[in-house]
């Protein structure tokens, strides 16, 4: 790694693959970005990258279907992961999803954190514990998202924030949790030093 700072808005586009042996080299580091169909995955990037395409999204959740890659530096990446939950397609393309995910999630050697994202109005849904419980069996560090911490005021903000922090607690490993808003920009800057971390420890984060 230069001696430069990861600069999260230059990221860019890598490629998408149907499944890990579409991958690049497992090499360098790797963060993953994991939520249901409806959290707001792909906004949540743009907005931390500052980049109102680099993601695509869509009004319909779960348009996400492929690993998609984005480089960040010298041999580190941004994963955006295929959402899991609420997607309304066939049964089939649910199960090659679900498969691509496992199979990234298990033999990905160069993964080394997984933001876990909740809309803060319905957080700790069964497949977003599996998810926490398998990072923290497989011990990465997670952060968790409550994304689009705009719509709810500030009280249930705080509330749901306290709530699920003392619901992890049981989970053991090393969990963050914090409030995110793609929309108003809420926790970009605490995200994005946090990821910065596991991307390169020794590099600070340009956030602003």
């Amino acid at each position: 790694m230069s001696d430069t700072a990861i600069d999260f808005r230059r990221a860019k586009y890598m490629l998408s693959a149907p499944d890990i042996s579409f991958l690049p080299p497992d090499t360098g580091i790797e963060v993953a970005f994991a939520g249901r169909s409806n959290a707001g995955k792909s906004s949540a990037l743009n907005t931390m990258t500052d980049q109102k395409g680099l993601a695509k999204t869509s009004k319909t959740p779960g348009r996400t279907q492929m690993i998609n890659l984005f480089e960040v530096g010298d041999d580190r990446r941004l994963v955006d992961l295929p959402g899991y939950g609420f997607a309304q397609v066939p049964l089939e393309m649910k199960k090659k999803w679900q498969k691509a995910l496992a199979e990234y999630l298990e033999k990905r050697r160069c993964l080394r954190g997984v933001v876990v994202m909740m809309d803060c109005r319905h957080p700790l849904k069964d497949l977003d514990a599996n998810m926490i419980r398998w990072s923290v069996a497989a011990e990465l560090p997670v952060l968790v998202l409550l994304t689009k911490a705009d719509k709810l005021k500030q009280a249930a903000k705080q509330k749901t924030l306290r709530d699920v922090k003392s619901a992890l607690e049981e989970f053991g490993g090393e969990i963050k949790v914090q409030l995110f808003s793609s929309l108003k920009g809420t926790g970009r800057g605490e995200a994005i030093a946090h990821i910065g971390r596991w991307l390169d420890p020794q590099d600070e984060v340009v956030a602003e």
